[in-house]
């Protein structure tokens, strides 16, 4: 099994020129290959295949820097073709802009060597650099990946192979969770996630900020200064988000087995010029991979219900189904068979957890459902395969019912 690990580092004025040379060289040798295949293919109709070596004896300066980057970089360039070729909506590959201010190069750990020692990790061509491990790894280290964030700070994500040590869990304790546009969500237990709206808190100074920026002279130090301010703000937003959804994730990973919410469509409901803002602060869809591989590695289950389930229409208490309840202004609504009394997202909430519970007896589930190698942390997606599981039988329910 695979786990990644980020930790901060803090290079020395020498080693930040290294990485300003490899964050370039990595940029060059992509940008060259995809030129050089687009004008073979455009001339012969062919597909060329070069590796950076072949380039290292017109650009001397290319051997100045870590080859396992330049390998890499053609990697990602050969998976971005073939995304092309096989993947729906997957764009050509792009030449990549030396204005970015986020930059990053990957580069493996052959014969070890890349190791931490002293509070410090060798790198190659780099040498020793400072880095705050502020927690420990288990496992041997493949690969690791330097970036460049636009605010000058450095991070290293470090992936390590390890033996799978997942335990088997006894699916007992269940929660449902009804998706909320401004606490993020509501639990079956009717309690809410009360999500702070980073965003909309900081929108005064970001405005302010990016005010001073847009008044800037282009290439000025003024506008490099508030090119800075505006990338601190932007950057305190995420970090706000990413430690508020962690900790709300770890809570709901340690306290139940399963976890059951829909599969909304985010990028869909972002459209909209109504709540578009808000969808896209709350960030539930990085909320649900947090809450995915952190429940894997406890060998429990995130059940993810399909988003043709009616589950804010039906009373939870009778399984009487009301259209009316389709209207989103309509938050409480009166069961016309039973006379119960509903609050739209509790109601809804409960409604998901019931419907888990019944996908979980269907498939007789004890452990966690997924096996093999996979890549787990901070912003990759693991969904286990109890996700897709009732995906056809769910939507005959619901157009029958």
């Amino acid at each position: 099994m695979n786990r990644a690990y980020k930790f901060r580092i803090y290079p020395n004025k020498e080693q930040r020129i290294m990485f300003a040379k490899t964050f370039g060289c990595v940029r060059f040798i992509y940008n060259k290959m995809l030129a050089d295949k687009i004008k073979c293919y455009n001339d012969t109709g062919q597909n060329l295949k070069t590796t950076p070596a072949q380039y290292k004896s017109e650009f001397e300066w290319l051997k100045e820097v870590d080859s396992l980057a330049l390998a890499n970089a053609q990697l990602n360039l050969q998976a971005a073709y073939k995304n092309f070729f096989s993947r729906k909506g997957a764009g050509f590959p792009k030449f990549k802009s030396k204005k970015n201010s986020r930059m990053k190069y990957s580069t493996n750990n052959p014969n070890g060597s890349v190791r931490i020692e002293n509070g410090k990790i060798k790198l190659p061509k780099v040498g020793f650099v400072k880095i705050v491990q502020h927690r420990q790894m288990i496992g041997t280290i493949k690969t690791v990946t330097i970036e460049k964030t636009p605010t000058n700070k450095y991070f290293v994500s470090i992936l390590v192979e390890y033996e799978n040590q997942v335990k088997t869990v006894n699916l007992q304790k269940f929660i449902g969770l009804d998706f909320s546009m401004h606490d993020l969500f509501v639990t079956s237990e009717g309690i809410k996630a009360n999500y702070p709206q980073f965003f909309r808190k900081s929108e005064k100074k970001l405005s302010r900020v990016c005010r001073w920026l847009s008044k800037c002279e282009k290439d000025s130090n003024n506008r490099n200064k508030a090119r800075l301010k505006v990338c601190r703000v932007y950057e305190k937003i995420s970090n706000q988000r990413a430690d508020f959804l962690n900790k709300l994730s770890y809570r709901l990973a340690e306290n139940y087995d399963v976890v059951c919410i829909e599969n909304l469509n985010m990028k869909a409901m972002s459209r909209s010029l109504k709540f578009g803002k808000s969808v896209m602060d709350n960030s539930f869809g990085k909320f649900r991979d947090m809450l995915s591989y952190k429940l894997y590695f406890r060998g429990k289950q995130l059940i993810v219900i399909d988003k043709f389930y009616p589950s804010s229409q039906i009373c939870n208490k009778c399984g009487y189904k009301n259209p009316e309840v389709k209207d989103l202004s309509v938050r409480f609504w009166i069961c016309p068979s039973c006379g119960e009394k509903h609050d739209r997202d509790i109601n809804a909430a409960i409604n998901i957890r019931e419907e888990g519970k019944r996908i979980v007896a269907k498939n007789k589930i004890s452990t966690v459902g997924h096996t093999g190698s996979n890549a787990c942390g901070e912003g990759v997606r693991h969904y286990s395969q109890i996700e897709v599981i009732a995906q056809s039988s769910l939507k005959q329910e619901a157009s029958a019912s």
